[in-house]
């Protein structure tokens, strides 16, 4: 089962791989530019095919992947070249790999909401016995639209919140009775110094209305959650070693797939949502993460592009380009470290 896990989540990581590139392989052929390269995967190649001007190729590590355009890290003269093209046409290749990993989150979601049907709301529908989230302002009907200064768009930053929690006491925004009400030190109890949530929220009918806009929001909360982490790394509440790479990833998706299989027995519907979510959760990371305006990231080469357009004058692209090869050397770098630390997490 642990061979057939791993195999899942390879098939998982290398189909968010595939998605980002071929968007900027689709966008690059629809704006005219050549793509000398369409690879999936690095290192050593297993694989290859010409087909035209493009050379598909399927290489040993499925950990990353590319679209080889002419003129794209260097002069060239060929009109189809990259260089060549008009500054908004390059940012969209620039940010059409991003833009499909975005695209794939949402779809995901779109259906793991209908398989998780209904809609869990963040609409207070019950309170236990002598509850003290109620005794402290929380009403039934009561829509939670805000907790300790963050929008909730949906259940899941709720959740967020609480598992964040640290006193058991939440100021909210709700809308009560159509309008917005504040409520300071919402109290929730602890069990066994685990916070106790002793309300329920009402469910939603799922309809193509309710689903979408449901997905949409959650998209919009994990991009949230992924940059509220980095904040959190940054910021020396996460380490280098809380980072999980490809290996632990993998690994990650490979657990979630066992705890669902035990006993040889498979709660098809819980295997299915498991996957679909953390499938959201990782290729929107990749798309945000590729927007950062580091080198060697789509963001980097996005930033050299809105340069070009405000000052009308492109850098050159051997200084670019250097920029980027030093953002590559220190991001293998980094990528060797936290597979170094994932392996070591193995055993």
């Amino acid at each position: 089962m642990k061979i057939i896990s791993i195999l899942i989540a390879v098939l998982i990581f290398g189909l968010i791989i595939a998605i980002h590139e071929f968007g900027h392989f689709a966008v690059a052929k629809l704006c005219g530019v050549k793509v000398n390269e369409f690879s999936l995967g690095m290192g050593p190649c297993l694989f290859k095919r010409q087909k035209g001007e493009t050379q598909y190729s399927l290489r040993a590590f499925p950990i990353g992947g590319y679209c080889a355009m002419e003129g794209e890290d260097s002069q060239s003269d060929d009109d189809r070249a990259f260089n060549k093209k008009s500054v908004p046409r390059r940012i969209a290749i620039v940010v059409a790999g991003a833009t499909m990993n975005l695209i794939l989150g949402f779809v995901l979601l779109f259906v793991s909401t209908i398989v998780n049907a209904p809609i869990t709301t963040t609409q207070v529908s019950w309170f236990e016995d002598n509850a003290k989230s109620h005794e402290t302002g929380l009403e039934k009907g009561d829509k939670i639209i805000e907790c300790n200064g963050m929008h909730i768009f949906t259940d899941m930053d709720l959740s967020y919140q609480f598992q964040s929690d640290e006193d058991g006491k939440f100021d909210m925004v709700v809308l009560r009775d159509g309008e917005k009400t504040t409520l300071e030190d919402v109290e929730l109890s602890k069990k066994d110094g685990t916070l106790h949530i002793d309300f329920k929220v009402s469910p939603q009918k799922a309809t193509p209305l309710s689903v979408t806009s449901y997905a949409a929001r959650e998209t919009v909360s994990y991009g949230r959650l992924i940059y509220i982490s980095l904040g959190d790394l940054i910021g020396g509440t996460y380490h280098l070693n809380d980072l999980s790479g490809p290996v632990g990833i993998v690994d990650a998706i490979g657990d979630a797939i066992d705890n669902e299989t035990k006993e040889n027995t498979i709660d098809w519907k819980s295997l299915i949502n498991t996957m679909l979510s953390m499938a959201a959760f990782i290729t929107i990371n990749v798309g945000l993460f590729n927007l950062l305006p580091l080198p060697a990231l789509d963001g980097g080469r996005l930033i050299f592009l809105i340069a070009e357009a405000i000052t009308r004058k492109p850098v050159k692209p051997e200084h670019e380009g250097m920029v980027h090869f030093i953002g590559i050397v220190v991001l293998m770098i980094f990528m060797v470290i936290v597979t170094f630390n994932d392996i070591k997490k193995l055993f």
